[in-house]
């Protein structure tokens, strides 16, 4: 079965420098590197070096930034089936330290989410699991109850910047979610028991994740941690590591149904992609994490 990810395609142009810039303060750059990324479209990349048959959906533009997109898409090794409207790229300046310590300026363009209408008209016959990022609720909203009436099984990676007025604006998503990443920064969006309101909305599994210090998977019945390896590299890119855990965990999970042997796999491939500069080509396969 295939894995379908719906979300966002975004231009990175990612800066590596010695310190990060203070205010009116000019750094000369050690290395600079332009990649397609996104939060869902490097879960894509991610799920894909599992193995696990793998499709994006999601929506570029017209302009220069966006046909550098469609060419690195179509080199992924996935099943890229992007939606075109007129108009520029979502673009996103990643500002790295040595220590890996970042800033990330985001620009959206013509559309961060593909349209409702490309949303309805889903195929979802071969589809075994959807994960997406809610940037545009009615359009995922369409997505989901479709999941729900055809009995795929659905994620969420809940990004702040989705919720801006608080967790209740996602319900309508969030109800009946099979697993919902939550980072830490989502997590005090949330409120001071970000657990039990997710499981209260209807989510049935929380993935919390915490940086170095690994992840934790949460249900009602059922919890467990996953601490970062003890040998892992040390850190050199922090970007996309998140989005790493969570596709690596679909590939594994979809595969297995075992969340322990899912987690422990995502959190090693998530330590392992902060070792190398640039995104998702940090990204290991399963031949290589094994």
């Amino acid at each position: 079965m295939t894995a379908l990810f719906v979300g966002d395609t975004v231009f990175d142009t990612t800066i590596r420098v010695g310190h990060l810039p203070a205010a009116d303060e000019k750094v000369v750059a050690a290395e600079l590197a332009d990649s397609i990324g996104g939060v869902v479209t490097n879960a894509a990349v991610a799920c894909r070096r599992t193995g696990q048959p793998t499709r994006l959906v999601t929506a570029i533009g017209t302009d220069t930034a966006s046909a550098e997109c469609l060419a690195q898409g179509r080199e992924l090794g996935i099943e890229f089936c992007p939606e075109t409207l007129t108009g520029p790229a979502n673009r996103a300046i990643i500002a790295l330290a040595g220590d890996g310590e970042k800033q990330l300026m985001l620009a959206p363009g013509v559309r961060m989410y593909p349209s409702a209408r490309r949303c309805a008209d889903l195929s979802l016959e071969d589809v075994g699991w959807v994960h997406t990022a809610v940037y545009e609720p009615e359009a995922a909203r369409v997505l989901l109850a479709r999941c729900a009436e055809s009995g795929v099984p659905w994620s969420i990676d809940l990004e702040p910047a989705t919720f801006p007025s608080g967790i209740t604006e996602l319900a309508a998503q969030l109800d009946g979610a099979a697993v919902v990443f939550c980072n830490t920064r989502a997590a005090q969006a949330i409120g001071p028991d970000p657990l039990e309101v997710l499981l209260g909305m209807g989510v049935r599994a929380v993935v919390f994740t915490d940086g170095a210090r690994g992840a934790r998977w949460c249900t009602r019945t059922e919890r467990f941690s996953v601490p970062a390896p003890a040998d892992a590299p040390p850190i050199v890119d922090t970007t996309g590591a998140g989005d790493c855990l969570a596709g690596s965990f679909i590939g594994l999970y979809g595969e297995s149904g075992d969340p322990k042997a899912a987690l422990d796999y995502a959190v090693r491939a998530a330590s392992r992609s902060c070792a190398v500069f640039g995104g998702h080509r940090s990204y290991a396969s399963r031949e290589e994490l094994s």
